[in-house]
């Protein structure tokens, strides 16, 4: 009697996929063949010749599309985007409210009815044809919560300029791309496992329902998606329907979104609608035109699709804030990393010249932020620069500057905090 074929692992996959790009068996949705055949790395993981970049258009100084509501001293408005003053965190705890959490939108929130929500999954990577899923069906599915970060690709561009005198191209991030939810939903391997996944499936790509994204140049790149490879679908992704204990807001994905722990923001798809199971490796222009990275320092066809987000630490302060010499103040703020549970903040009060530890005041979790808080008193006025460095357990440590990259991508250096004693 024949043995059972043994089930293929992830790591299968992962190695089916790599061969499957060398040969040129990829698929470019919205990508030139032309410019697909161009796709090479070392690391054997596509890279893109990069033409012009086209940023996003450009938009009033207002929010056109967002939903909720954003006073000012939670938010700063950056076009179609909100970004959360970091210092509005102070009070929040270790999770971020609704109402704080940062908004990124390639176009307008969509505001969608629960009720005549559908996921269909299909593509050439299932036993079957498509399937469809309801969000009742979604519920009863057995639920899985997870507390992670979300942060957006880009989160601290701005310093690029600011501290390291170096131009890129994008919003101006400065640290307030980033929130951190507890988020309730279905694993996604669940679903795709209900949908009939094949064992020659090595590509997902969901697609979000928001409008069609056009860029300045007027070419219409379709609906925000990004592949992942299977591997990482089947491992801690969800389809989330809740966030923080209630139904996720409108501007946050409602009724439906993709959460990627520790990925960038981007892979995170809101107002998920399908997704494309794939037998070859799937690309989108969100993997080979954006969210890599290009410039100096960086191979001539670009980077590798950008994964992991990288590792930062920020004060819950205001930038320039007065602070009175003499007295004793509190400083507090919070420290992540996309690789591993951040293991210790230090913390500098004059410039990076001496370093002391900062008291973490969460268990460190994988995916998680912690919040920190150390003692200062200051006795000198005039300008006085903070820093906070954090060191994950990897044994990664903040740099002092990041290598520059075009789009501001995955700026991780230490932040000079300016403040005043007075």
């Amino acid at each position: 009697m024949t043995p059972p074929h043994p089930s293929p692992t992830e790591a299968d996959h992962d190695r089916r996929r790599l061969r499957q790009w060398l040969a040129g068996e990829a698929r470019a949705d919205g990508v030139a063949r032309r410019d697909l055949l161009r796709l090479a790395s070392a690391a054997g993981l596509a890279a893109f010749v990069p033409g012009v970049w086209s940023a996003p258009r450009a938009h009033a100084a207002t929010a056109p599309g967002i939903v909720k509501a954003l006073p000012d001293e939670v938010f700063t408005l950056r076009g179609t985007n909100a970004e959360t003053r970091f210092e509005a965190l102070a009070e929040t705890g270790h999770l971020t409210p609704a109402s704080h959490f940062f908004v990124r939108n390639h176009t307008t929130t969509p505001q969608l009815a629960a009720d005549d929500w559908r996921l269909t999954v299909w593509g050439d990577g299932l036993t079957g044809g498509p399937r469809e899923f309801t969000l009742a069906d979604l519920h009863r599915l057995p639920s899985t919560t997870r507390t992670a970060f979300v942060e957006c690709a880009g989160n601290g561009r701005g310093l690029f300029t600011a501290q390291q005198g170096q131009q890129v191209s994008g919003t101006p991030w400065t640290l307030g791309a980033v929130g951190q939810a507890r988020w309730r939903g279905v694993r996604l391997a669940d679903v795709l496992r209900r949908a009939g996944l094949a064992r020659d499936a090595v590509d997902v790509m969901p697609r979000g329902l928001d409008g069609d994204y056009v860029t300045a140049d007027g070419t219409n790149l379709g609906r925000v998606r990004r592949p992942l490879p299977l591997a990482k679908a089947l491992d801690d992704v969800l389809l989330a329907y809740e966030m923080n204990g209630e139904p996720l807001p409108a501007d946050h994905g409602h009724p439906v979104r993709v959460l990627v722990p520790s990925w960038i923001g981007v892979a995170s798809i809101k107002w998920v609608g399908d997704i494309e199971v794939s037998a070859t490796p799937l690309y989108s222009p969100w993997n080979t035109d954006f969210y890599r990275l290009f410039g100096p320092g960086h191979p001539a066809e670009g980077s590798a699709p950008l994964t992991r987000q990288t590792l930062k630490s920020a004060f819950e302060l205001p930038w320039d804030a007065p602070l009175a010499a003499g007295a004793r103040h509190r400083l507090t703020g919070r420290a992540w990393s996309g690789a591993a549970p951040v293991a210790r903040v230090d913390v500098s009060t004059d410039g990076g010249a001496t370093w002391r530890p900062a008291r973490l005041r969460d268990e460190p979790r994988r995916g998680s932020w912690v919040r920190w808080s150390t003692t200062w008193r200051p006795r000198a006025t005039g300008r006085a620069t903070l820093l906070a460095r954090a060191t994950d357990a990897t044994g990664r440590t903040q740099p002092p500057t990041t290598p520059h990259n075009h789009q501001g991508y995955l700026f991780d250096a230490v932040v000079r905090h300016p403040v005043t004693v007075v």
